[in-house]
């Protein structure tokens, strides 16, 4: 049975967000914001559920740019 797949995973400058990549496992490209807390030893947690259901990795990406602002931030810095 396949699944969905993190197959990359940005961190912003604090290392307390990343979005990761997903490869559904329908084959299509999905993103998801996560957080964690320092004082929470759970790990990372999903803001949201995953947005996405797109053709690429690329496209992926880019609607991840466009939906989390520290991202956007961080590529202009």
């Amino acid at each position: 049975m396949a699944r969905d797949v993190v197959m990359r995973s940005i961190e912003d400058g604090s290392a307390q967000r990343c979005v990761d990549l997903i490869r559904l496992a329908s084959g299509d490209w999905a993103f998801v914001e996560c957080r964690r807390d320092p004082e929470d030893g759970h790990g990372w947690r999903r803001v949201a559920a995953p947005s996405g259901g797109v053709a690429s990795e690329a496209e992926a990406l880019a609607a991840a740019r466009r939906a989390v602002a520290w991202l956007a931030e961080e590529d202009r810095a």
